[in-house]
């Protein structure tokens, strides 16, 4: 696929369906999965590229230990990446079949010869992962390529924020979209503070959005209408099937009703408009206007007690209402008649 017209990215929201580790390692299971995420309403699909090799050592000191109060405590980090990698060779297959499906497909590189890998798959942009914020050489690496770089906040100081951001710019590469991300496993709404994300697009001049781990849909709603341009969510086909990413992922009519909740939101949103509609116009006759509430007599003066400003609008605007007080009617005019500038002397 080409690279993606950034313009269009810029003026859409797209959303992602995290497969990571959902797969469980049976290819057909990726392949089923990645059809119930276009099913459910998922505009892209993204992968994690790397082996536990790439990401870290096979230590079992205490260094290599997962303990800061993770769902993966216990375990090191290379048994977790075992367990989670998506095996390169399914890559090619995996983006065949999701662009056929009308999918974009994307992945997250852990190291320069995961980029070198998706280069060759012509992906059409890099995701960088919260944890790998901070490794300034990949981010320019990928940044590198031209394609638009996604970058995940979840751990990282606003220091290191706009050191990526320059690790991007760098290389001349602007298209860069900063997702709010909060990385607890799953995460709390309170701790969502979605104020962030427009804090990002305005300090750093770039597109910004959501990589959520919250449980239910109320987070991405939220951010649609706030002006993100991607939502990102971990998909799996069943919660039941256990594995490291399986209870922070939504099952597929949740994401459903997440996407669907997102695009009404969306069209709530809508534009900057004040043009009048046909039923608008319509309903404006039941405001309000200034009518005669008492008869009076050709010659006799409009007052507080024989004109007032109620509905319907057939009358004059009430915003005259003053301008007209004290005036005399060139007609009689009975109680109920819409006052008119032609009765007014």
């Amino acid at each position: 696929m080409e690279n993606l017209n950034w313009e269009l990215i810029k003026s859409s929201l797209m959303i992602v369906a995290e497969l990571s580790a959902n797969h469980r390692h049976d290819f057909a299971l990726a392949k089923k999965t990645i059809e119930a995420a276009k099913k459910a309403g998922a505009d892209g699909i993204k992968l994690q590229t790397y082996t536990a090799d790439t990401l870290t050592i096979d230590c079992k000191n205490d260094y290599f230990t997962l303990s800061s109060g993770t769902i993966w405590d216990g375990k090191t980090y290379y048994e977790l990446y075992q367990e989670a990698y998506t095996p390169w060779e399914w890559h090619k297959e995996l983006k065949d079949y999701a662009e056929s499906l009308g999918l974009i497909f994307f992945s997250t590189p852990f190291d320069k010869t995961a980029v070198d890998f998706l280069e060759d798959l012509e992906v059409p942009m890099y995701k960088i992962a919260s944890f790998e914020i901070m490794d300034l050489p990949l981010i320019e690496y990928a940044a590198s390529k031209g394609k638009p770089m996604i970058i995940s906040t979840g751990i990282a100081t606003l220091s290191e924020i706009e050191d990526a951001v320059e690790a991007c710019r760098k290389v001349e590469n602007n298209q860069i979209m900063l997702l709010k991300c909060t990385s607890s496993y799953p995460a709390r709404i309170e701790d969502a503070n979605l104020k962030t994300m427009l804090n990002m697009k305005e300090t750093f001049d770039v597109e910004v959005g959501l990589s959520d781990h919250t449980m239910g849909i109320t987070v991405p709603i939220a951010a649609a209408a706030l002006g993100a341009r991607m939502i990102e969510k971990h998909f799996i086909l069943d919660r039941s099937i256990g594995g490291p990413d399986a209870t922070f992922s939504m099952e597929p009519d949740e994401f459903r009703q997440m996407v669907l909740a997102v695009r009404e939101a969306e069209k709530a949103i809508g534009k900057i408009d004040y043009s009048l509609n046909e039923q608008k116009k319509n309903n404006r006759i039941i405001g309000r206007s200034l009518f005669i509430v008492a008869d009076i007599k050709k010659g006799e003066v409009l007052t507080e007690t024989n004109i007032r400003s109620i509905r319907p609008n057939y009358g004059i605007s009430p915003k005259y209402y003053k301008q007209v007080l004290g005036k005399k009617v060139t007609r009689d005019l009975k109680r109920g008649t819409p006052l008119e500038w032609k009765h007014i002397e």
